[in-house]
């Protein structure tokens, strides 16, 4: 009996190994998928922050009033939010019928029952809360420019708290970014904040070559 005991111990162990080593790699894809949704959410916060900061600062090239540049601000925050929202939706929904087509061409769905077919459908992206998500994030970022330059109303203090802001918070968003993708931080912010300001600075100069030009 000792020894049935003693060869059953070996086989325990291996089944207790192999039920770490299961519950390791679903808690190390649950870290990667959070990461990806974060990562994301932190794109989408800084395609806010820049093209609403770029679009304010481009108006107010022409139009130097505050309530003008307010206005495009609310304009670039509502129209980013629903594209982002609109092409996130469509991205989405098309990679989870292309999943959903692929499990029906390998005839899983057949053998599964309900419960077991919800639980697949879980795994798989879902359209609504990506393309939630993103209008979100959006709407955060654009808010930055929005409210530091709302009670201000020195055109060019406007502008330089806008620029100050803005650069700021690239560099946080880009700092976070490279950390959860494990790139250099400091090169990944400045790469960043030096492309917002090419952004912002492209902007201004062309629209105020065309206000000035009179068309």
């Amino acid at each position: 009996m000792a020894a049935n005991q003693a060869n059953d111990q070996p086989s325990f162990n291996v089944a207790k190994s192999l039920d770490v080593e299961q519950q390791t790699q679903n808690d190390e894809l649950d870290y990667t998928k959070r990461g990806q949704w974060l990562r994301a959410a932190i794109l989408g916060a800084n395609d806010g922050l820049l093209s609403t900061a770029s679009l304010m600062i481009g108006v107010g090239a022409v139009r130097k009033d505050v309530k003008t540049m307010i206005l495009s601000g609310v304009a670039g925050l509502v129209a980013g939010a629903c594209s982002m929202a609109i092409g996130e939706f469509v991205s989405v929904y098309s990679q989870y019928d292309i999943e959903m087509a692929q499990l029906k061409r390998e005839g899983n769905t057949e053998n599964m029952g309900v419960e077991q077919l919800d639980a697949e459908k879980e795994k798989l992206p879902n359209p609504w809360q990506a393309a939630g998500a993103s209008a979100i994030s959006f709407a955060v970022g654009a808010l930055v420019p929005l409210l530091g330059a709302a009670f201000v109303k020195n055109y060019a203090v406007r502008v330089g708290l806008i620029i100050a802001v803005v650069s700021f918070s690239l560099l946080m968003f880009g700092g976070l970014g490279a950390f959860l993708g494990k790139a250099p931080i400091a090169k990944s912010a400045l790469r960043v904040l030096i492309g917002g300001w090419m952004a912002m600075g492209a902007t201004y100069g062309l629209t105020k070559l065309v206000g000035s030009s009179g068309l």
